[in-house]
Formats: C-alpha cells, sequence, structure tokens
C-alpha cells in the first residue's frame, strides 16, 4: 500500500518537476496556465463526500497535514454530508471563492460531471479522490483498483468457505467503486468457486440499510458463511451487532465463525480481527489519497500533464475507458497476519 512515508521527498520532487517541467517518470511538462506564473499558487478547495465514516474523517485530519507538507494553500474542508445535489452546491461555492483547484471526492459518479463542467468553465483544474467520474475532464483521478478489492474478498472468503451461501453488503451503485467492487466479487465466485451462492444487499453506503438487510439475510439463510463488507467504515459496526444478536460472532477458528472481510483499513476493522470477529480488511489509503490529490492538484495548477505508467511512488497511472487518467495506489488486504503492521496508514492514526 501507500506507505505513511517521508513527504518531504514527495514535496521536493514535486518541486523539482515544476521547476524543470519533467520530474517523475509520468510528468510530461505539458502546458496550461495554472495561477498565471506556472508555479501551482493559489488557494484550493477539498470536497468530502461525508464524515460519518471513519475512514472519510481519516482523510480529513491528514488533508491539512499533508497540505502543509506539501506547500498548498487548502481552505478548510467542506463536507457534502452523502447529499450529491449539496456536492454541485459546495462545488459552486468554493469557485466563487476564487479557488485555483479543486480536490473532489464524488459522492455520484454521473452528478458530479456538473460540478467539473463548472469548473473547466473557469479554467481551475480538478482532482478526483476515491471515485472516477463518469465524463467530464479531471487533471487526475486518485485511486485504488475497485476492482481488485472485491477479487480480494472473493478470493480469501472463498478459499475459506469452499461453498454455501455468502452476502456481499454492498455500497452504492451510483458510485463506479460500488459498482466495480460488486461485480468484481460477483464475478470472481462464479468463476472461481461455482458452489458458492451470493446474496446481495444494496446498502447505498448507508449503516442502516445494512443493518436491516443483513438481519433479512441472516433470519432467512441462518446457514451463511460469509459476508463482504464494500465500506467498513460504515458497515463494520451493524455487521457486528446483527451477527451478535444472532448469536453468530463467533471468533476466527471455530467451525461456526462466519468468514468476514472488510474494505477501508481503519483502526476499528485492525481491531476487529485482532478479536477474531472478522478475518480480513482491503487497507483503502486514507493518507495516500490526502497526499497524492493535493499533489497532484498543485501539479495541476502549475500547468502539468502526466502519461500512463509506473510513477515514483509505487503505483501505476492507467487510462481509463472514459479517457481519464488514474493513479491507481496500492491497496494491501489486511488479516490476522500482517494486522500489527506499523507502516498502515490504520496503525498510525490515534
Amino acid at each position: 500500500m501507500m506507505r505513511n512515508k517521508a513527504v518531504a521527498s514527495v514535496a521536493v520532487a514535486l518541486a523539482a518537476s515544476l521547476a524543470a517541467g519533467c520530474g517523475s517518470t509520468t510528468d510530461t511538462g505539458g502546458g496550461g496556465s495554472g495561477d498565471g506564473k506556472g508555479n501551482g499558487g493559489g488557494k484550493v478547495g477539498v470536497g468530502l463526500p461525508l464524515l460519518t465514516s471513519p475512514f472519510w474523517q481519516s482523510y480529513n485530519d491528514y488533508v491539512p497535514r499533508k497540505a502543509k507538507e506539501l506547500g498548498v494553500d487548502a481552505l478548510p474542508t467542506v463536507n457534502s454530508n452523502s447529499d450529491p445535489t449539496q456536492q454541485i452546491t459546495d462545488i459552486n461555492n468554493l469557485l466563487n471563492q476564487n479557488v485555483k483547484g479543486l480536490v473532489v471526492a464524488p459522492l455520484d459518479s454521473a452528478a458530479i460531471v456538473a460540478g467539473l463542467n463548472q469548473a473547466e468553465r473557469k479554467g481551475v483544474p480538478v482532482v478526483a479522490v476515491d471515485v472516477a467520474p463518469e465524463k467530464g475532464r479531471v487533471a487526475m483521478v486518485v485511486r485504488a483498483d475497485n476492482h481488485a478489492y472485491g477479487e480480494k474478498a472473493c478470493k480469501h472468503i472463498g478459499d475459506k468457505v469452499g461453498s454455501g451461501k455468502v452476502v456481499q453488503i454492498m455500497g452504492d451503485l451510483a458510485s463506479v467503486n460500488g459498482r466495480d467492487r460488486s461485480e468484481a466479487f460477483r464475478a470472481c465466485m462464479k468463476r472461481d468457486y461455482p458452489g458458492v451462492k451470493v446474496l446481495e444487499i444494496p446498502a447505498e453506503w448507508k449503516a442502516d440499510k445494512a443493518a436491516s438487510g443483513l438481519d433479512t439475510v441472516l433470519n432467512g439463510n441462518p446457514d451463511l458463511k460469509g459476508i463482504y463488507m464494500q465500506a467498513g467504515g460504515v458497515y463494520l459496526a451493524p455487521t457486528l451487532q446483527a451477527l451478535k444478536s444472532k448469536g453468530k460472532l463467533v471468533k476466527a477458528g471455530d467451525s461456526k465463525h462466519i468468514v468476514v472481510v472488510s474494505n477501508d483499513g481503519i483502526p476499528q476493522e485492525f481491531d476487529a480481527i485482532r478479536k477474531g470477529e472478522i478475518d480480513a480488511t482491503v487497507s483503502q489509503p486514507a493518507d495516500a489519497y490526502a497526499q497524492y490529490g493535493l499533489f497532484y492538484i498543485k501539479a495541476a495548477m502549475a500547468g502539468k500533464t502526466f502519461q500512463p505508467g509506473r510513477t515514483d511512488h509505487g503505483s501505476e497511472i492507467v487510462k481509463l475507458p472514459s479517457g481519464l487518467l488514474e493513479d491507481q495506489l496500492p491497496a494491501p488486504l489486511v488479516t490476522k497476519e500482517n494486522v500489527d503492521d506499523a507502516s498502515l496508514w490504520g496503525n498510525t492514526v490515534k
């Protein structure tokens, strides 16, 4: 994964890139006006999708720290509170404050296009974090491979259960993240574990929907063998409570244990792994999302562009079907074997 490593070296590399017009192996030194001086100056607005998840709370905490380390003049973050319409309003409000760059985490891959179009009309570059828009212009999408999330969860659960019923508690299918994780998990199970039947709960990143949906599934399927939670930040607590209320919160290693794999990499998931309540999580790099969201917006404001290929920070930039570029940051599977790894961001936050 992207480790919580020396950000100072990143700042130096970016400074060199901006000065020399080349820098990392992926920087083309392309055209653009930035702030009119070519130095990436000006205020940056950062939009959050929500703050009810420990993952986004951690990301929010990282933003001012990474901004200071990278020399980015970031305004206080704004929270759209899970409302795609409010997110567009937030973008417009930031544009009216004459920001020179925007870093946003789209709630809805289609709805965000209206905000991107507004930014483009004002000549303000945008970096998308965590979710790729369906269309529109962004300088970079900073994200991990969400298909890999679903694949990793599928293989970990499939190898342990072999056959029987499992359920995936899905994210919002209006988001490419929800779609990618769901499709990958479903396809992997069908391909590699034909004896496994996949049940599904469309929970829309909402804890109450996850709780009610899982309660219904457990009532109708007392023989359930596995659970894939697509967002531990919002689904962990209701999942553990539902299992406990049904007398099914049995520790790993017991024959009655229900295998649970999550996504996010928050400290609460790590604690649950240590207790044997869940088996694994995919560590989505909140620290690197903040770091490289700000890294790329500073570069974009200075008129820099990038090309597909390996980066100098352990990831790969790929070209999406939409034509947008995405820096796919590593996101490792965390199990009891590596849960105490000090370099995991979930072990570095209080």
